[in-house]
């Protein structure tokens, strides 16, 4: 029997074989031919995205690398130095005075005993160490937090035009 000279055409719901560099043979027709092209991947597969813009270096250092936060990082970290030293501090004279000198903590100023004296003390110290908390934030680390901020947005801005 002669070569059919009109092959049927590709079965659209098989897909094609995996790197198919070599022709295929139909098992109908037996007759090679190739079936997908020579690119090594499915041709259902996406297209590549096309490489990245080159794009302008910065005028400016990256935010991350600035010297303003390095300035905030040390002022926030003197900020919470100092009030955690206020309130600790204090505590912990406390608890020396008790343990080693528990004769001054046991008389009395006033009528009253030195050590309930220094226990009640404890409370306008911690807001002693509160109020040193926000009057550094205020004056030392809200104005730094406010120029990166505003820096940032400026940043974003450069960075949307591009």
């Amino acid at each position: 029997m002669p070569a059919d000279p009109f092959p049927p055409p590709p079965d659209p719901h098989r897909p094609p074989p995996p790197y198919a560099d070599a022709p295929y043979t139909d098992p109908r027709a037996g007759v090679p031919y190739a079936a997908s092209p020579t690119h090594r991947t499915y041709p259902w597969l996406p297209p590549a995205p096309p490489p990245p813009r080159p794009h302008r270096a910065p005028r400016h250092a990256p935010l991350g690398h600035h010297s303003d936060l390095r300035r905030l990082r040390r002022a926030y970290r003197r900020q919470r130095r100092t009030a955690t030293l206020t309130a600790l501090g204090y505590f912990v004279l406390f608890l020396v005075l008790s343990a080693f000198a528990p004769s001054l903590m046991t008389g009395t100023t006033a009528g009253v005993p030195t050590g309930l004296l220094l226990a009640v003390g404890q409370v306008p110290v911690t807001w002693l160490a509160v109020a040193l908390y926000e009057a550094t934030a205020r004056r030392r680390v809200d104005p730094l937090a406010g120029l990166i901020r505003r820096q940032a947005v400026v940043d974003a801005r450069r960075e949307a035009v591009r």
